[in-house]
């Protein structure tokens, strides 16, 4: 255990040595209390007498200032106000001719306003009144309706369209005379195969160039339809426009008249 603490207090020992010293900051200086900066002579002289001045009670005289005359001004003079302004210390002159200005400016707008006078902007004017325009109505103000209408004009008015209605009977419609074509309705109406079922029997192989080339043709899938059947079909198909068999040319469907007339 002794050999131990003997062994601690050496490596302190050696520690310390090994430490570099710090320089005293202090060093060379008369008064180190006084701090960086006060080691001249000249400065502490100066600091020493100020103190005991304000010691004794008496303030120290304020350094002298030189008096020196300013150079003269070459800026130019300021420019004299107009004649006919008023000086803002007369505020009364001044809201006179601000109203005669705003006179002579609404009396200016009222000439290029049809002779119809300006309404100035404020809360305590009335809204200003249309005058003969007919694109607004008046109709929601119940002011304007009562002073031209009455309940006695309205019953008459009433009557008088009662007096101009008329009930137009329904007619028959017109018939088809000639011949007119195939009738699409009433062809999917007699079948009952869903598109796509192969019912008929085509000789040959039409190509799906063909089948698009010529389906090109029609504005619509009814009118290839018409002109499928009659042309032959369902059993012929000269046009190749049915080339499944299914007897429903160019894509045409059947279903939607079906589900009309089932209702």
């Amino acid at each position: 255990m002794m050999i131990r603490s003997f062994f601690i207090l050496g490596a302190t020992v050696m520690l310390g040595a090994c430490q570099p010293a710090i320089p005293d900051s202090g060093a060379g200086i008369a008064n180190p209390g006084r701090g960086v900066g006060f080691d001249n002579p000249s400065t502490l002289a100066a600091r020493e007498a100020r103190n005991a001045q304000l010691a004794n009670g008496s303030v120290p005289a304020a350094p002298s200032v030189g008096t020196q005359a300013l150079p003269p001004s070459n800026a130019a003079p300021a420019a004299p106000r107009p004649s006919g302004a008023r000086a803002v210390s007369d505020p009364q002159g001044l809201d006179a001719e601000l109203a005669q200005i705003a006179r002579q400016n609404d009396a200016a707008a009222a000439q290029s306003n049809s002779g119809q006078n300006v309404v100035n902007a404020s809360p305590s004017n009335a809204a200003p009144a249309i005058l003969n325009n007919p694109g607004i109505s008046d109709e929601n103000s119940f002011d304007a309706v009562s002073s031209r209408q009455s309940i006695e004009s309205d019953a008459a008015r009433i009557a008088a369209n009662r007096q101009q209605y008329e009930v137009i009977q329904p007619t028959a419609l017109p018939s088809r005379s000639g011949a007119t074509g195939p009738n699409v309705v009433q062809y999917a109406l007699q079948s009952n195969h869903a598109k796509g079922t192969k019912v008929y029997r085509r000789i040959g192989i039409a190509s799906a160039a063909k089948f698009q080339r010529n389906c090109a043709q029609y504005n619509s899938a009814d009118e290839a339809q018409i002109d499928f059947l009659s042309f032959g079909g369902p059993e012929r198909d000269r046009k190749g426009l049915d080339p499944d068999g299914d007897g429903y040319a160019c894509a045409w469907d059947p279903a939607p008249f079906r589900r009309a007339a089932n209702g």
